[in-house]
């Protein structure tokens, strides 16, 4: 993340999310770290060796982050507007009515030993299973992380959907959408 990226994410923290400073830790510190933790799967333990607090400190701020973070969400994500029947675009003239575009990634993690199965692709690597949805604006409307890499596709996306039948006068599919929401059952 560039130094302007994250002064913006920082602001945005401040002002809309209430990330506040502490008698001994500025809201951009309290940031720094939530990111490095989230980036870079550190431990507590070795954040509070690199930033010299007290653990106690780190999961506070942690947490403090998570909360601003959370209050962001109305911000950072974007409704999803659907396909319109008269598309121009060449790219999206065939998916009228669709909300956007979806793709599985996997993304390297490190993990415990006992968990390394788990997350072992078919070439051998440790890695998350993430689907992420965009808009014709490329835009990431949905995004379910979460999933370990040995997982098909096709379970990850069933995961996601949630099919809503409405009554109307003859009983028709009217939508479909992500419940990004609920927990993930990775058992």
């Amino acid at each position: 993340m560039d130094r302007s990226a994250f002064h913006i994410l920082a602001t945005l923290a401040k002002d809309v999310g209430g990330l506040t400073n502490s008698t001994n830790m500025s809201s951009s510190e309290k940031l720094a770290m939530f990111l490095n933790i989230l980036a870079h799967h550190e431990k507590n333990r070795s954040i509070k060796v690199d930033y010299i607090r007290s653990g106690w400190s780190v999961s506070q701020a942690f947490n403090e982050c998570l909360r601003a973070i959370f209050k962001l969400t109305p911000l950072l994500i974007v409704k999803p507007k659907t396909m319109l029947e008269d598309e121009t675009d060449d790219r999206w003239k065939w998916f009228k009515g669709c909300l956007g575009a979806l793709d599985g990634t996997y993304i390297p993690i490190r993990v415990p030993s006992i968990h390394k199965p788990r997350h072992r692709t078919r070439k051998r690597d440790i890695t998350t299973n993430v689907l992420g949805v965009c808009d014709k604006n490329l835009n990431f409307i949905y995004v379910l992380p979460g999933w370990e890499g040995s997982a098909a596709d096709d379970r990850v996306l069933r995961d996601a959907i949630v099919i809503i039948i409405y009554a109307t006068e003859d009983i028709q599919m009217e939508m479909i959408f992500f419940h990004p929401t609920e927990d993930i059952d990775t058992g």
